[in-house]
């Protein structure tokens, strides 16, 4: 199955979507906590797919974004944000990435979102 790196600051969230995703047979590639780690995360194990948090230190999930598509022009990539982030969202989906879930979602919104980009 495919292989996904999971990126965001809270590691609560980082686990909630690791245990949404595997028993949906995905493999958990990575981890990151910031975009930083992300992007040097994602030259390394090159996943199928990537789960990118917008708000984080060091380097915001945007400025990853478009360090990733850099590297991998093709890469999948679906944005996760809080409530209210509608304006940083709309500039993921300018930059490149293909679908965007907010928080808190459920996991049958998160699975069908990975499901789709991967199909594209």
């Amino acid at each position: 199955m495919a292989s996904v790196l999971i990126v965001d600051d809270a590691a609560f969230m980082r686990l909630t979507i690791k245990q949404y995703l595997e028993p949906e047979g995905f493999t958990i590639a990575g981890e990151a906590s910031t975009g930083i780690e992300a992007w040097q995360m994602y030259a390394q194990v090159k996943p199928d797919i990537v789960i990118l948090d917008i708000t984080m230190p060091d380097m915001n999930g945007i400025e990853a974004l478009k360090r990733i598509k850099i590297i991998d022009p093709n890469a999948k990539i679906v944005i996760c944000s809080a409530l209210g982030q509608h304006e940083m969202v709309a500039k993921a989906i300018e930059f490149g990435a293909q679908d965007f879930i907010v928080k808190p979602f459920q996991a049958s919104r998160l699975v069908a979102a990975v499901r789709k980009v991967l199909n594209q």
